[in-house]
């Protein structure tokens, strides 16, 4: 059942897309695969044949590889009578990066006031209404706030009597009214559009008692956490992972884009930050005192990866190994030993190694699992007298997929046309989600006041503070220049306000772990070597790693690195894929397209990389930019030609990216893609 798509991938591989109509054979299954193309749409078409039986006996199924907005919307209404069943699930995941829901609705009344057949019993208006009926009954149920988007119910009311009239779609009619009148009253009442969550006051220093956090279980507290992250998931729309969705989100006008997924962001961010608070707050501590928190958020680590949350398991980690609370190194020698031997086990989860392997193995071992595959006696502890758990992923493996995704691969075909094998891919990775999703959605939890107090508590932690709270604790040594050493873990803001998050920090779509200050001369503790996680992080594949089979010596090397213009929205950045054959002038053409100018101009510009300490360095013209850049940044700034050194002081801009969170020039390191 596979050959047919190993058919279009070594279609693809031959670059046999430009005839007419393209024909391979599958000679197992007899199967014919074939593209064809009509007006405004180009299908992949499958037919099938059993062996020994007539020509005419075999089945045909039609899948649509590219089209016109309107040819694509109005496919919907034909997908399943041609053999494309999964379309129009991938359709409504994904239509929000080609188009609106309004211009969608557009398309669909026109075609309905237009409908086949001369009657409403005849053979081809019979199959058009139950098609009608299914669009419009998954849409309203799976995704029934693009309806309540629209602000005005004028389409709606539009819509409603042109559905078929049999009890289907007299029920969808009545949910369209109800939705219209929803909207009619929202448009009398004048704050009802801004349905904003006020946000909590700030919490009162003078009232947190780090060590407080000693006092509570640590399966208590993952129950807690994991609580807390399930319900987020639950509810997340998947498509507001989108690459297209989530690079745009800090533009203005956009500013409620992709809430579900800031929402995740803020928590992973505001654990993270309860770790470090709790770890360096009490300066006043001795470091057998302060070994005793890092010992307990260890085991609320491991009882977070028992419990398949690896959200907040990673958020843990993540805190740790930030460079305010890994610096502390009396802290680290007092820390039992066999603790610190698990926090690198778990520290290993997320190695970035191949691309994030372990984590995403992990994932599909246990996603849909009661229970996590653990060694030993917490396997045992777990399991017995617990109810299944659902698993919470670490989103960030997910949107940098999705973001390197829509870099990757371009929106339209060369002629104009949507390029929908790109939503089907996307769509695997949505799929992925949602699955996930379900395994959550049973899940029952009690809350504990005593612990959420606590957790609400925890004061906001800035870079500055952190630092001057480490220091304070364990005095920095002081580098040959007599400068104060510099932070060798990032961890970046996310979005405006929001706190700290950690690997996924870059701003990039795919830059996870982007370390752009130099190292430490810290000593590290006997059993944080460096070749653990500890300390620094290695770039991910996704952040200049190749990500092809080391074997392939004929492919070349790539990079995705986040290119910003001075411009008045100069802030957002824009991620292009930059191989070892790209000049200057091509990546230049390639970010002036992406921030829509005219490539044509790419003369008229240089390509800066901005560097740790506010440096830059000018690229040259005709250059190779893979081997040009440096590897400690993948930010850099397109300039019209002005005549700057190679190397010249220029803070770089905290903006948040229009990828992934913001980097700082020191700090804290980030989690998620911005």
């Amino acid at each position: 059942p596979k050959l047919p798509a190993l058919c279009l991938i070594i279609m693809h591989l031959h670059g046999e897309t430009s005839p007419m109509k393209t024909t391979w054979y599958c000679p197992l299954d007899l199967s014919t695969v074939l593209e064809e193309k009509e007006d405004g749409v180009i299908y992949n078409v499958v037919v099938k044949q059993q062996h020994g039986a007539p020509t005419s006996s075999g089945s045909r199924s039609q899948c649509v590889k590219a089209g016109t907005e309107e040819k694509l919307v109005q496919h919907l209404l034909h997908s399943f009578a041609m053999g494309d069943s999964s379309f129009i699930t991938i359709f409504l995941s994904t239509y929000r990066s080609f188009t609106s829901t309004k211009r969608v609705l557009d398309i669909l009344i026109d075609r309905l006031q237009h409908p086949p057949g001369e009657s409403t019993r005849s053979q081809t208006r019979q199959p058009f209404n139950r098609a009608v009926c299914m669009v419009f009954s998954m849409w309203l149920s799976e995704y029934p706030e693009d309806f309540r988007s629209l602000g005005e119910p004028g389409l709606l009311l539009r819509l409603a009597p042109l559905l078929p009239s049999d009890p289907s779609g007299t029920e969808i009619r009545g949910r369209l009214l109800r939705l219209a009148e929803e909207l009619s009253e929202q448009a009398l009442l004048p704050d009802s559009s801004s349905d904003r969550t006020i946000a909590s006051p700030p919490a009162d220093p003078t009232k947190f008692d780090p060590t407080n956090i000693l006092g509570f279980p640590a399966g208590l507290i993952a129950e807690q956490l994991t609580k807390i992250e399930t319900e987020l998931f639950v509810r997340l729309v998947p498509y507001h992972c989108l690459g297209s969705l989530w690079s745009q989100r800090d533009k203005k006008g956009r500013e409620g884009v992709c809430w579900s997924v800031r929402a995740t962001v803020r928590q992973f961010n505001r654990l993270a930050n309860a770790v470090m608070a709790s770890c360096l707050w009490p300066t006043q501590l001795r470091s057998q005192q302060r070994a005793c928190l890092l010992e307990k958020w260890i085991s609320v680590a491991e009882e977070c990866r028992a419990r398949k949350n690896f959200s907040s398991l990673y958020a843990i980690v993540s805190a740790l190994q930030s460079n305010p609370v890994h610096r502390l190194r009396r802290t680290w020698l007092e820390t039992d030993r066999e603790a610190v031997r698990r926090y690198e086990e778990l520290s290993n989860i997320f190695s970035e190694k191949d691309n994030y392997s372990q984590s995403r193995e992990l994932l599909k071992e246990e996603g849909t699992s009661k229970f996590a595959n653990l060694d030993g006696k917490m396997t045992n502890r777990r399991q017995i007298g617990s109810s299944a758990q659902g698993t919470v992923p670490y989103l960030g493996i997910f949107l940098t997929d999705l973001t390197m995704l829509d870099t990757a691969v371009k929106d339209r075909l060369e002629n104009g046309y949507i390029n929908f094998d790109k939503r089907r891919r996307e769509f695997e990775v949505l799929a992925q989600i949602r699955l996930l999703q379900s395994s959550c959605k049973n899940c029952v939890f009690l809350t504990d006041e005593a612990f959420l107090q606590w957790y609400q508590s925890v004061p906001l932690l800035n870079e500055e503070e952190s630092y001057r709270l480490s220091n304070e604790i364990e005095v920095p040594c002081e580098l040959s220049s007599g400068r104060t050493q510099n932070p060798t873990v990032i961890i970046t803001r996310l979005f405006t306000a929001d706190t700290f998050h950690y690997h996924m920090k870059s701003p990039s779509v795919s830059c996870l772990d982007v370390d752009s200050s130099p190292p430490t001369n810290d000593p590290i503790p006997s059993a944080l070597t460096p070749s653990t996680p500890i300390k620094s992080h290695r770039r991910s594949v996704s952040c200049g790693n190749n990500p092809t089979n080391n074997n392939k010596g004929s492919e070349p090397d790539m990079r995705i690195v986040r290119i910003r213009m001075d411009l008045q929205d100069g802030n957002m950045y824009r991620s292009i894929l930059v191989t070892s054959n790209d000049k200057t002038p091509t990546v230049i053409s390639s970010a002036l397209e992406k921030h829509s100018q005219d490539p044509k101009q790419a003369s008229r510009y240089e390509l800066i990389q901005l560097l740790p300490e506010g440096k830059e360095l000018v690229i040259p013209a005709t250059g190779n930019v893979f081997y040009a850049m440096t590897s400690s940044s993948v930010d850099f700034l397109l300039r019209r030609q002005g005549g700057n050194t190679p190397f010249r002081s220029l803070p770089i801009s905290t903006e948040t990216s229009a990828t992934f969170p913001r980097i700082k020039a020191k700090g804290r390191r980030q989690l998620f893609p911005k």
